[in-house]
């Protein structure tokens, strides 16, 4: 769907404090690779991950997306009495009841007129949040919505080595649940807004959405643990991009050269290359940070994007694409107007 009344009001980004490097996970694994004879660096070598990022002890799924929250809103420099709606669309969860958007609605003291849901589905959520918040501004039944995501990634590392550790570990379990290990910790948040509420933002202009869900068992994950066929995966997940890219081109007139950014959704070096290469896209128009910060799930998104801003990167008139990939398979691809 296109959007002619969406602007972006506010953005912010968090980094979570605790780097992890792939030395100290591989030191700690040492015992497992030795004995299944891996000599391969796959966390470094192959995934181009060096580093990423965890929260102190402590933190909840809920706390990383407040503190988003609430630079999002200072960015925007609205009241959160304005907010008629709250989506938290992150993979981590505090519980399973209540939501997470209710936590977070109650930390930021958001008004009872404020609707407050949580999104699930995997790494797409803040783009499918962006488009259900947008579609509700375009009706004209709320001014403002702020989107949240918060990733908190310790939980699953330690469970996941813990697992990998065992002595009876082989090495295909090794191999399936090593995408893990490539997960990262972070939080973002955006504030949409009714355009004329916010001269001179960001537009949003929407995107397209496709779905191949007969391949909904490459990646099954829990909070503790992701077990993932990685090679079909990525070549499932490329298709069915492949098939979003000439959606987009036909709804929203994509030429790959004629756009200034790429934001992709990162999980590792090699699912960005296998991007960059399917749709000639010039490797300088996407700014990369698997490479320290790992994937970072439905954060990456805008994650990257505030990046960028902070930057200079993006200049009046920009045209960005955000592209996501969530497993299920789902796929959207949207475009935002600097």
């Amino acid at each position: 769907m296109l959007f002619q009344h969406v602007a972006i009001a506010g953005l912010a980004h968090v980094d979570a404090p605790r780097r992890l490097s792939s030395d100290e996970l591989n030191e700690r694994l040492k015992p497992t690779l030795d004995r299944l004879g891996i000599k391969t660096d796959v966390l470094k070598d192959v995934a181009g991950i060096h580093a990423r990022r965890l929260w102190d002890e402590g933190m909840q799924a809920s706390d990383a997306a407040t503190l988003a929250g609430v630079k999002a809103l200072a960015d925007a420099g609205i009241d959160p009495d304005k907010v008629g709606l709250l989506v938290n669309t992150s993979v981590s969860r505090d519980y399973l009841e209540p939501s997470t958007a209710s936590i977070v609605s109650g930390n930021l003291g958001l008004p009872d007129t404020c609707q407050n849901f949580d999104v699930a589905n995997a790494c797409l959520a803040f783009l499918n949040g962006m488009d259900i918040a947008s579609r509700m501004i375009e009706r004209g039944e709320i001014d403002y919505a702020l989107v949240v995501d918060g990733e908190t990634a310790n939980l699953a590392y330690e469970k996941t080595v813990e697992r990998l550790l065992r002595v009876e570990t082989t090495e295909e379990e090794f191999k399936n649940e090593l995408a893990t290990l490539t997960l990262g910790s972070g939080a973002a948040a955006m504030v949409l807004a009714r355009a004329e509420l916010a001269p001179g933002a960001p537009r949003y202009k929407g995107g397209v959405t496709r779905a191949a869900t007969e391949w909904n068992k490459l990646c099954r994950g829990n909070l503790d643990r992701m077990v993932t066929d990685t090679r079909m995966l990525l070549i499932e997940g490329i298709k069915l991009a492949k098939k979003t890219w000439i959606a987009a081109k036909q709804a929203l007139g994509w030429v790959a050269d004629e756009m200034d950014e790429f934001v992709i959704h990162q999980v590792s070096q090699v699912h960005t290359a296998a991007f960059v290469k399917a749709f000639g896209i010039n490797p300088k128009k996407v700014l990369t940070i698997f490479n320290e910060h790992g994937n970072i799930g439905p954060a990456s998104v805008p994650i990257v994007l505030s990046k960028l801003r902070e930057m200079g990167r993006l200049k009046k008139g920009s045209r960005i694409a955000l592209l996501g990939i969530g497993s299920g398979l789902n796929c959207s691809m949207v475009e935002v107007v600097w």
